[in-house]
């Protein structure tokens, strides 16, 4: 049961339980006001606790924001550059959110904090004023009432008439505070009902409306996040790839280190202990250098380098050989040693220490010493053992008949070129392809003999079999170079030109497999591999670098964007365009579109789409006027008053 009503009429009454009705007013109050200063307490904890989270948000904000990924090589992907802006956007991101939320934390000061204390003091404080007034009237109407209940009867009437009409007076003011009183205290019990709750409904307002301001931002970060997603799926594919062909490189360097080492501008490198000698009695000590040789110019450069002291490098010496003697172990004491001389210090040899006694028949051989057993330092590329695989006519069957057969029967296949098969079918199939007595015989199409994993897996190894990749060795960096910088539409130029300075069968082949691999891009939806995933698929399948290095490996992101642009861009790319008129990107220097003119006579296209060289037509004909080209295998034409560039063997002679 709620509190009682307190009567006016009881005022005058003033009976014990009126009394103990005020008594439970006034208890209910005090409890409203003590609650109040709590709730203002709290608010304003709340308020430093926000602006405490939103200074450490604001701090994680600008951490990600000064934070930049480094990368391995000289360029990154479209994706890792994405990757690398996404810190910036989460730090904006944040830094709106906290905009929001400092407008928040100063509504709640405006909007709950001030009202409540306002309605504390005004409200809640003049009740107690005037409890104060009620008390102290009760105690002085009372005290005056005992007092002159105390009055002798026999005082002069006139005395006893003028303390009457005092008391009367008296009590009479005291039943007028005594209704204010009542009136405020019931007053103030139906004002807090909405004096307080509506700063709350303000506080809530202003808590939603943050909270929707932050939906907003993420509705509006939605699309971002999910281009991010695939610019990370993307990223982790091309690791995975990545980091197969690493641990690939490194197994095959530990097996054998000596063949694998990296082509270098010196003959000789390697660390040497050099002996540096003192004047007596002090003797001498032995300091490691890194040493590098260059055979031609007789160039020896040494550089001091400690390890242990956290890989302090010295200041270089470089000096031009003259001789190199090896010293025997009865004239030092110690093992592994030669002399090297300087041609400008004649008589004066400096002794040095190989780690072993192979390293110094190594050295000794590169700088002219008398132990000349072992091969030279020089690093030569090793090249790739040839496989039987050739593009021939058998090639370009067995390319069609797999072709064939997937885009019968597995083109939906989830997982399609990525799904391998197993090894010693794969090796009996391309086997069998490959033999001009079985290949015939093999039905790709209608036999459940081979399943479609198998014949992909079996296309990739015949690919990976040639001697050397579809988009060769000579064009390898050529074809690097776009995928790393430059717009879309320069990369599809740049690539375009490539493509077709790749030999004729090379060439075919290429478009032949670009096609179905578009193809297959097309039905991503039920085979699930997009054109990124066939770029990781087909990126280290077409293009290979000649010497296996991890610098190389770490471009074999950008082989994978390279197979992306021929997919995406097949129509472009692949199919011959006689007359380009779009210009290269200035980055892509290597190949200038500003070529002599030297003047052939005009040609036109044939029905066969081949470029006919004739005589006699005039400019702006439509027909295009062909001249010679600096670059091998194309010519530069005019047409309708546009220059460009044709390759060379989409045109004949008449």
């Amino acid at each position: 049961m709620g509190l009682q009503p307190l009567e006016f009429s009881d005022c005058y009454l003033d009976s014990p339980w009126f009394r103990e009705r005020i008594r439970a007013h006034e208890a209910e109050l005090e409890r409203t006001n003590k609650f109040i200063k709590e709730l203002i307490k709290d608010g304003k904890n709340l308020i430093a606790a926000t602006k405490t989270l939103s200074a450490a948000q604001r701090k994680f904000a600008h951490s990600l924001r000064d934070f930049k990924f480094e990368f391995i090589g000289d360029a990154e992907t479209d994706d890792e550059r994405c990757i690398d802006a996404s810190l910036r956007e989460f730090s904006n991101f944040l830094k709106n959110l906290e905009e929001q939320r400092e407008i928040m934390a100063l509504s709640v000061t405006e909007t709950l904090i001030k009202p409540l204390e306002k309605f504390r003091k005004e409200q809640l404080g003049a009740v107690k004023e005037e409890k104060k007034k009620f008390d102290k009237e009760t105690e002085r109407n009372y005290s005056l009432i005992d007092k002159h209940l105390n009055l002798s009867a026999k005082k002069k009437d006139s005395h006893l008439q003028e303390a009457d009409i005092q008391v009367e007076q008296n009590r009479q003011h005291f039943y007028e505070l005594s209704l204010e009183y009542v009136c405020k205290l019931q007053e103030i019990q139906e004002r807090k009902k909405f004096e307080f709750v509506e700063p709350m409904l303000s506080f809530f307002q202003g808590m939603f409306t943050f909270y929707h301001q932050g939906h907003e931002l993420a509705k509006d970060f939605n699309h971002y996040k999910m281009e991010l997603q695939i610019n990370i799926q993307n990223t982790r594919n091309r690791f995975e790839g990545t980091r197969s062909e690493v641990e690939e490189l490194m197994n095959k360097i530990r097996q054998n280190p000596k063949d694998h080492k990296r082509a270098s501008q010196f003959t000789a490198e390697g660390y040497l202990y050099v002996q540096e000698k003192r004047p007596p009695p002090f003797g001498s000590s032995w300091v490691k250098h890194y040493c590098m040789y260059r055979k031609a110019a007789k160039k020896f450069t040494m550089i001091p380098f400690e390890h242990r002291s956290g890989g302090k490098l010295g200041d270089g010496e470089v000096f031009f050989l003259k001789e190199c003697i090896r010293r025997h172990t009865d004239s030092i004491d110690r093992r592994f040693c030669f002399d090297v001389e300087a041609a400008d210090r004649p008589g004066i040899s400096l002794t040095m220490q190989a780690f072993s006694e192979e390293e110094r028949k190594q050295w000794l051989e590169v700088l002219g010493g008398k132990e000349a057993l072992f091969p030279s330092f020089n690093r030569a590329i090793i090249p790739r053992p040839e496989g039987s695989a050739q593009l021939d006519k058998m090639g370009f069957t067995i390319l069609r008949k797999c072709i064939r057969a997937v885009e019968t029967r597995g083109i939906n296949d989830q997982g399609l070129y990525r799904v391998v098969g197993v090894s010693s079918k794969v090796q009996r199939l391309l086997s069998m392809l490959m033999d001009v007595k079985t290949c015939n015989e093999v039905d790709l199409e209608n036999s459940v003999d081979w399943e479609v994993k198998t014949i992909t897996s079996a296309l990739k190894q015949y690919l990976r079999s040639l001697p050397e990749p579809l988009m060769t060795y000579e064009l390898h960096g050529d074809f690097i170079v776009p995928a790393k910088s430059g717009s879309p539409e320069s990369r599809v130029n740049a690539i375009h030109f490539l493509v077709h300075k790749l030999p004729e069968k090379n060439k075919e082949m290429l478009d032949i497999l670009v096609k179905h691999l578009t193809n297959v891009s097309n039905h991503s939806k039920q085979n699930l591999m997009t054109v990124a995933n066939l770029g990781v698929v087909f990126g280290p399948t077409l293009m290979r670098p000649q010497e296996e290095t991890v610098a190389a490996i770490m471009d074999l992101k950008f082989q994978n964007i390279v197979v992306e642009i021929l997919i995406e861009n097949h129509e472009k790319v692949t199919v011959p365009v006689f007359l380009r008129r779009t210009p290269l990107p200035a980055a892509w220097t290597r190949f200038p579109l500003r070529l002599p003119r030297l003047p052939l006579p005009l040609g036109t296209l044939d029905q066969t789409g081949t470029t006919c060289l004739q005589t006699g037509a005039a400019s702006g004909t439509g027909h295009p006027l062909l001249q010679t080209s600096r670059e091998p295998g194309w010519l530069e034409g005019t047409l309708n008053g546009k220059r460009g560039l044709i390759p060379q063997n989409y045109v004949k002679l008449l």
